[in-house]
């Protein structure tokens, strides 16, 4: 009986999951599958809604701290390869020296980094590094900063301390022992890339002190670890202010603009006339404009920059910059020297003007890229049509002319007629003042007066979100 009874118990448990239900008539076993599926869905789907939501929370808190979106298509140039050399070239690497051979450019890679020969990376890092491979404790300028303090000052490198972000590494905000501010930059690690760029900024601007250049005020060389230490600039970049949310009307007036713009190029001057040997910035955009709260601007990142010897007129190298800003002659041969600098300041200009990015495929066709645009207008003699529409008073019709006037020789496509930095300089302060003066008599403020006119937050980077694909950081 017990075996009996023990038989006819085992059969009801697979019978009943072999009945059929009231449901749809299916049967049970079929059910209770669907109903699993479900649960499984339901959970995978609250999984992935939590991820999510958790990287999205990071996303956003990282771009309160900089300055926007990240592009759909970088505009860094990260580099042109050599298809081919000649003889003449080689001949005309002899009169140069050391710095490197001359490409013939056919292909632009933008935003895809390509591997390197070993050649190329032995000759860029002999270009970088000079002799020596070893970087000197006692540098004879700034401060050493051990990691400890800078890892205090930034609270550990915290995530909401973070100001900018960029191919080369994360800039945070950092309250050292005194209570002085500065912005901290930590160079990434990538191929011996922060030791080459750590080099190259120390080389660069180590010594150099100027009130239109950020300042490099110390450094930090810890095993694997290297990190900058600069001034700290509290108004955001050039770029948050021409492109971001400010409302109706912009806070930059047409003094103000001229003001960054002029000292702007005085930094610029000082880099190309005033050193010796004299610094090829390289990647001159309004991104790398800091302002502060006079609206001073301030010419910083010089992680790509170049030292240009009085005896040579141009250095040769692998292309790299920003997608709008870099001249024709240095993309098509890389070719380097001032005058690329100074065509970069004449797309910066007009970006001033306008109000508008070097390159934004959000715009129609025939204004996609704002150089074309933008002497078409000229010979058009549409010139008014190109002020930024929030500008609230419109310069002066000779102010406006002068302005353009100065863009045109920047960008002139024989880059042996553009003019010097300093004579830029003189350009634009030449009739500043009786310009301004003719439509605005009282126009004249103290410097505090401007101060006052600076909104307390610095403007998210919103406008064309769409399709600009615009680098928003105000460090990098």
């Amino acid at each position: 009986m017990s075996v009996s009874g023990s038989s006819n118990s085992g059969n009801t448990f697979p019978q009943k999951m072999n009945s059929k239900t009231q449901f749809l008539n299916l049967k049970l076993y079929v059910l209770v599958a669907i109903i699993l599926t479900c649960v499984a869905l339901v959970s995978l789907s609250i999984c992935l809604c939590f991820c999510f939501t958790k990287n999205s929370r990071k996303r956003k808190m990282r771009v309160k701290h900089s300055s926007g979106l990240i592009p759909l298509v970088s505009k860094e140039i990260v580099e042109i390869k050599d298809l081919g050399r000649n003889e003449n070239c080689e001949k005309q690497v002899g009169k140069i020296g050391k710095e490197g051979e001359i490409v013939n450019v056919v292909n632009v890679e933008v935003g895809k980094k390509k591997k390197k020969s070993e050649e190329e990376e032995q000759e860029e890092s002999d270009d970088v590094s000079g002799k020596s491979s070893d970087v000197a404790v006692d540098m004879g300028w700034g401060r050493w900063y051990s990691l400890g303090e800078l890892e205090i000052a930034t609270h550990g490198f915290a995530e909401e301390n973070v100001i900018g972000e960029g191919g080369y590494g994360i800039v945070y905000r950092g309250v050292l022992q005194d209570g002085s501010v500065v912005a901290v930059k930590n160079l990434l690690n990538n191929k011996g890339q922060a030791e080459k760029e750590f080099k190259v900024e120390v080389e660069a601007i180590g010594k150099v002190r100027h009130k239109n250049l950020v300042g490099l005020i110390g450094y930090c060389a810890d095993g694997a670890q290297r990190m900058l230490v600069y001034e700290y600039v509290d108004n955001g970049n050039l770029e948050q202010w021409l492109h971001g949310d400010v409302g109706s009307v912009s806070p930059l007036t047409w003094d103000i603009r001229m003001k960054i713009a002029i000292g702007t190029a005085k930094g610029l001057a000082y880099l190309h006339e005033g050193l010796e040997p004299k610094v090829v910035h390289r990647d001159v955009k309004s991104s790398n404009i800091l302002l502060d709260r006079k609206w001073n601007p301030k010419v910083s990142d010089f992680g790509l920059a170049k030292l240009l010897g009085s005896e040579a007129s141009y250095v040769t190298t692998r292309v790299m910059g920003t997608f709008g800003y870099v001249s024709p002659e240095y993309a098509s041969t890389g070719m380097l020297n001032e005058g690329s600098d100074v065509y970069s300041f004449g797309v910066l200009l007009m970006e001033i003007i306008t109000g508008r990015s070097p390159i934004d495929y959000s715009r129609p066709a025939g204004e996609m890229n704002m150089v074309d645009w933008f002497k078409g207008m000229v010979a058009s003699r549409r010139g008014e049509e190109l002020v930024d529409p929030l500008i609230e008073v419109q310069p002066s019709p000779r102010a406006l002319k002068r302005a353009l006037l100065v863009c045109l020789r920047c960008i002139d496509m024989d880059a042996h007629k553009r003019p010097k930095m300093g004579q830029i300089v003189h350009m634009l302060e030449a009739d500043d003042f009786p310009f301004r003066s003719e439509h605005r008599p009282h126009r004249e403020k103290d410097p505090h007066t401007l101060n006052e006119a600076v909104p307390d937050k610095v403007p998210y980077s919103t406008k064309h979100a769409a399709g600009g694909n615009v680098e928003r950081s105000r460090w990098r």
